[in-house]
């Protein structure tokens, strides 16, 4: 469990180029796309207004005086300038405000105060840094039949939920090697070559355990790492595509928000 203030991020830039779902909106960032009317990341910063414990709360965005000029609901943010890539971004909002860090990205339209506390709540406290995962089976009882990316371990399938959590100073480890990770994503050769042809060799053959992958992990980059398991399928919808819209709004619509 964390302890006193968490500075929460919120990651709204964009990676090179126009994401087509802004453009097909007539809007420069997806951050500001309207989800049941409310532009998401202001539906991310009512949630994390929401949740106990969480302090300051940082958004980074490129150009963000000019891009969310106008936007009401930004009152008491912090707004930095994105760098070139979510983990650079990470890590220099990082290094200005230290630890504990929550960090998420504005398009998790459906995050609530509950999973944000979950997180909090069951952080183990020697972890530098941990992500919050749900398993298959939780996603699909609340959207049968959706399509997301599956982490496929030997006890189970798990879908990232956009949520992490860097709680201890030795986090800027793990910072430092997602960047590595980062520079080498178009390169699956070089990236394989930094997790290691055996480790691979286990996880392509289903006996990659997720204790396993995290020990993994935990060499590569020199410190502690943990995951939170969410009991909330919505923890897992990020709004990529229009059929991620689709089924954040109809959600929306049969669920209270908050």
């Amino acid at each position: 469990m964390i302890a006193g203030e968490v500075t929460a991020l919120v990651l709204a830039g964009q990676r090179r180029g126009t994401d087509p779902m802004a453009a097909a909106a007539g809007l420069s960032h997806k951050a500001l796309l309207p989800v049941a009317g409310v532009p998401m990341l202001l539906r991310v910063l009512a949630a994390l207004r929401a949740t106990p414990g969480i302090g300051r709360i940082v958004v980074s965005i490129e150009e963000p005086e000019a891009t969310l000029k106008g936007l009401d609901g930004l009152e008491g943010v912090v707004l930095r300038p994105s760098d070139a890539s979510p983990a650079r971004s990470a890590a220099a909002v990082f290094a200005e405000f230290g630890a504990p860090l929550l960090v998420t990205t504005a398009d998790h339209a459906l995050l609530t105060p509950a999973m944000v506390t979950h997180l909090l709540t069951s952080a183990p406290p020697e972890a530098a840094a941990l992500a919050a995962l749900a398993r298959r089976e939780t996603v699909l009882a609340d959207f049968p039949g959706t399509q997301r990316t599956w982490l496929r371990l030997r006890d189970g399938d798990f879908s990232g939920c956009n949520l992490f959590l860097l709680g201890r100073p030795e986090a800027d480890r793990a910072l430092r090697f997602w960047q590595c990770l980062e520079q080498q994503r178009k390169r699956p050769l070089a990236m394989a070559r930094m997790l290691g042809p055996l480790p691979l060799l286990r996880y392509a053959c289903g006996w990659l355990t997720l204790r396993g992958a995290l020990d993994l992990l935990e060499r590569r980059c020199a410190s502690r790492l943990a995951a939170v398991e969410m009991p909330f399928g919505a923890a897992a919808v990020d709004v990529d595509k229009p059929a991620d819209l689709l089924l954040a709004e109809t959600w929306l619509g049969v669920r209270p928000h908050g």
